[in-house]
C-alpha cells in the first residue's frame, strides 16, 4: 500500500492559480448541476413562464461569471474538467 505524503508538493508561483482551479471546478459543477435541474422541471412544465425566464438569466450570468473567473485564472474551460482515473471526467461534456 502506497502511503501519502506528509505535503502537497506545490510552486509558490502557481499555488493561487491551482486553488483558483478547484473552486472554480466545484462551481461549474454545481452549476452545470443545477442548469440540468432546470431544465428538467423547465420540460415538465412545473415552473411559472417568470420563474423560467429568472432562472434563465440567473444561468446565463453565472457562466458568464464563471467565463471571467476562467479567464483571470488563465484557465480554459477544458482545464477544469478534471480527470478521475476509471470514473472517467468530473464534469459532462458541453451540450451542442
Amino acid at each position: 500500500m502506497t502511503s501519502l505524503p506528509e505535503r502537497i508538493e506545490s510552486e509558490p508561483d502557481t499555488v493561487g492559480r491551482d486553488l483558483g482551479r478547484l473552486v472554480l471546478t466545484l462551481v461549474e459543477l454545481l452549476r452545470q448541476l443545477m442548469e440540468r435541474q432546470a431544465l428538467r422541471r423547465v420540460e415538465a412544465g412545473d415552473l411559472p413562464a417568470e420563474t423560467v425566464e429568472r432562472l434563465g438569466l440567473g444561468l446565463m450570468h453565472l457562466e458568464e461569471a464563471m467565463e471571467e473567473l476562467r479567464q483571470h485564472f488563465g484557465l480554459e474551460p477544458e482545464d477544469l474538467n478534471v480527470d478521475l482515473g476509471p470514473l472517467g471526467r468530473l464534469l459532462a461534456p458541453p451540450a451542442e
